[in-house]
């Protein structure tokens, strides 16, 4: 370990509190133990601890509790639930609190080093609480309404030509599933199906100019929607971040 890790051990048997200091010292931890909520949050208040260790059942305010302030006012700090009566409304509680990790008793010495190890590697979720956010921070929400805008804006250039090309292809679409379904049927009849082929080949030879022309027609609009798109694309990696 390059540099050492403090450890807050909170359990109302100090024999548990010796195990910890016992098991992680030799690994190159500082272990601090406390017997009681109350005692813990004092500890928190006059040091920094990279880890707390909490048992659940203790004299005045439980582990849980103690969890979920400690989760509430240094949510960088990571900690573990160790506890002999677990249950699954505690865990989901433990879980809502935004604990590590939930152990149950007895711990052996791999458990007490794995739990620390993983606890440590997990990335801190440092989440400021309101009155002491950063005022730079305040003002993030502002680049947000200027890309709305931005999104808006080219919405509102490319809606127009896409609701023309949807209107221009509709009929032909809505035509083309008709003569479909009708010819999927006539087809049974095989004198109908002979008429049919020389009626699809007369067909395509007409539609042909109608469908280059529709492309031709649609083209532009689609190029101009796409060219707007990016524009405004552009302009919004180039928007001030602030």
């Amino acid at each position: 370990m390059s540099a050492l890790h403090k450890v807050l051990v909170v359990d109302d048997d100090p024999v548990v509190g010796k195990s910890f200091d016992r098991v992680l010292s030799q690994k190159g931890y500082v272990v601090i133990t406390a017997q009681n909520a109350q005692e813990a949050l004092a500890q928190l208040q006059g040091e920094e601890y990279d880890l707390v260790y909490t048992d659940i059942k203790m004299p005045g305010m439980d582990g849980l509790e103690l969890a979920e302030q400690i989760q509430a006012k240094r949510p960088w700090i990571p900690v573990v639930i160790v506890t002999g009566y677990g249950t699954s409304a505690n865990e989901a509680r433990a879980k809502a609190a935004g604990v590590s990790a939930f152990m149950h008793k007895p711990l052996s010495p791999e458990m007490i080093e794995g739990s620390a190890l993983n606890a440590l590697q997990k990335p801190a979720q440092i989440i400021l609480p309101q009155e002491e956010a950063n005022p730079v921070e305040k003002t993030q929400p502002e680049p947000t309404k200027k890309e709305n805008r931005l999104k808006n804006l080219a919405l509102f250039i490319v809606a127009p030509f896409v609701a023309l090309a949807y209107a221009m292809s509709l009929p032909f679409v809505g035509i083309a599933m008709l003569a479909w379904f009708g010819g999927k049927a006539l087809r049974k009849i095989p004198v109908a199906r002979k008429l049919l082929d020389a009626v699809k080949n007369v067909t395509l030879f007409i539609a042909a100019p109608f469908i280059g022309l529709a492309y031709v027609i649609a083209m532009p609009f689609v190029g101009i929607g796409m060219l707007a798109w990016f524009g405004v694309r552009a302009l919004m990696k180039k928007a001030p971040a602030a």
